[in-house]
């Protein structure tokens, strides 16, 4: 258990220390409350002093607002109306992605300093704090002791238990998925979409494999569309206990059996699907790892224990955005050899483009790149 100290009224304390991205606590800590100019804050924040709040939650809200949009301001700190020198612009789009990688980084760990309080039973002990226990006991489980946790995560802990009330509609599916706290959302729909359409294999009405689980939803599609039995995955405790309570809520907990397992359940099924992550890279957070897979650690994985999951002519259906071909992360032909060197081949694709906000947005860093990506189904059999 790692603990964060800090002094207060001239007495040593500690607590013990909260951060699902696993990151350590800071080591300077201060004190503070309303008095806190937003300016001696962020300047407090960037030079690595973190600030535990002693005064009104919503003004620890505004103040990291404040902060926020400091962060994001292009003036320097260091002279008011002085304009920042341009960066040079990315030689590449890897170079681009490096870059904005390194910059959410680093905005993350600045407005990671501002630092709330929990007392046993997940009480915020500050002034016009909300009750925040149901989302707690939600990611967490029970609250038996106190301890100190970022804002910014604890906002995050708050937005994914109104998702969870409110969950995502899914049109291939014409229901809502609920998804829980650390587990990525279906809010990408073109992916849902290719599984919806794509046509089944013989043999696959019968059994199916869903690798990586996640929230239930393509397990949920494959069940609606009359696969009798489908037996789904994945190494996240969170992840199968969301998709259980999603596949409950759907009436189809008794066609899909979850199980704890890296990739693969034992045997063969005549469909096998797989919806890694698409993005070779370190994740920040753990609802990340739903999009970045270092070394593409679990495309890799799938692809090569793929041929002994396989009933005879059967299909391993692998879901993929071709964004990390647009990065420069990863080559065409470097996927494509992955896939032979498995021993197996390529029986058909279907392509979707993405429809979510980013892919519009020329302001985005990445736009040139998401613009021209393409989420595919690869349908593979063996060779």
């Amino acid at each position: 258990m790692q603990e964060i100290h800090w002094t207060e009224q001239g007495e040593p304390r500690s607590a013990r220390w909260h951060s699902e991205a696993g990151n350590p606590p800071p080591k300077r800590v201060q004190v503070a409350d309303d008095s806190m100019n937003a300016d001696v804050a962020y300047r407090l924040a960037c030079e690595g002093t973190a600030l535990l709040w002693r005064g009104d939650f919503q003004n620890a809200r505004q103040l990291l607002q404040a902060l926020a949009r400091r962060a994001d301001h292009k003036k320097a700190k260091g002279g008011k109306g002085r304009k920042v020198t341009a960066a040079k612009a990315p030689a590449n789009a890897t170079e681009a992605f490096h870059l904005y990688r390194q910059a959410q980084s680093q905005r993350a760990r600045t407005l990671a300093m501002v630092l709330i309080p929990f007392e046993a039973g997940y009480k915020i002990p500050l002034r016009r704090a909300p009750d925040v226990a149901l989302a707690c006991n939600e990611a967490y489980g029970r609250g038996e002791d106190a301890f100190v946790i970022s804002l910014r995560e604890l906002q995050g802990l708050i937005g994914a238990h109104e998702w969870r009330k409110a969950g995502v509609p899914v049109a291939a599916l014409g229901e809502r998925i609920h998804p829980h706290y650390g587990v990525f959302s279906p809010v990408r729909g073109e992916y849902v979409q290719l599984v919806a359409d794509a046509p089944l294999p013989k043999g696959a009405s019968e059994l199916a494999f869903d690798i990586g689980a996640g929230t239930g939803v393509l397990s949920a599609v494959l069940a609606k569309r009359g696969v009798r039995r489908v037996v789904a995955t994945d190494m996240d405790k969170r992840a199968l206990s969301c998709a259980r309570d999603n596949l409950s809520r759907l009436m189809l907990d008794g066609k899909v059996e979850l199980l704890e397992a890296d990739l693969f359940p034992p045997g063969q099924a005549p469909l096998v699907v797989c919806n890694p992550p698409w993005v070779p890279a370190r994740p920040n957070s753990s609802v990340e790892h739903a999009v970045y897979d270092p070394d593409s650690r679990m495309l890799r994985g799938f692809l090569s224990g793929l041929k002994a999951h396989l009933a005879p002519r059967g299909e391993g259906w692998l879901i993929l955005s071709d964004l990390a071909e647009h990065l420069g992360l990863r080559s065409r032909a470097e996927l494509e050899s992955w896939i032979a060197d498995a021993g197996l081949t390529v029986l058909g694709r279907l392509d979707a483009r993405p429809v979510h906000p980013k892919a519009s947005d020329a302001s985005d860093p990445l736009h040139a790149a998401r613009s021209a990506e393409v989420t595919s189904l690869w349908r593979l059999g063996a060779a």
